[in-house]
């Protein structure tokens, strides 16, 4: 199996930034959905799958699908699917910023195809003014704008957020497409 939840959460693992002392959280989506190769028409690169459900679709594998000729009726096709954002407020460092990483991993020639795009997406912005009465906080973007927030009340140590702290937000979002033996 494609090591994607491993690739995924070892992105996210560091959402927290070592700060205990200050606001955070990670939330975590994933869905796997398993099909059978029912049959395989290797010239108009077509793929009959049966669904978990019995379901019974085709679809086609483009051009960048390496290894199609390995692809036999009764194997296994997953695909999985994993998001997660993390959100955590640091003391004041670099000011807002932005950043996005990209990864792409492929079968070898000669094996089940797989692929694996894994896109991770960092935006930090800088504490600008804070009510502690009304819970709002005014951040300033990486673009020089601001915004304020509400911020609700099941967030701790919100009174431990100050002006000039950082608020991080990461987007990691994974798909892995595998094709394996029954």
């Amino acid at each position: 199996m494609v090591p994607i939840i491993v690739v995924a959460v070892a992105l996210s693992a560091f959402a927290h930034g070592g700060q205990s002392d200050k606001p955070g959280m990670v939330v975590v989506d994933q869905s796997v959905v398993k099909a059978t190769v029912e049959a395989t028409d290797y010239q108009n690169r077509l793929v009959t799958l049966r669904g978990p459900e019995g379901n019974v679709f085709t679809v086609r594998a483009d051009d960048r699908v390496k290894n199609l000729d390995q692809v036999k009726e009764g194997d296994l096709v997953v695909a999985e699917y994993y998001k997660s954002i993390a959100l955590f407020v640091r003391g004041a460092g670099e000011g807002p910023s932005s950043g996005q990483a990209d990864t792409v991993q492929e079968a070898p020639r000669g094996e089940k195809p797989y692929t694996v795009r894994v896109s991770a997406r960092e935006v930090t912005a800088a504490v600008e003014a804070i009510d502690y009465l009304s819970r709002t906080v005014t951040l300033r973007r990486p673009d020089g704008t601001t915004v304020t927030f509400w911020v609700d009340p099941s967030v701790k140590k919100f009174n431990e957020v100050k002006m000039g702290d950082e608020v991080v937000s990461r987007y990691t979002e994974a798909v892995a497409i595998s094709v394996q033996k029954p």
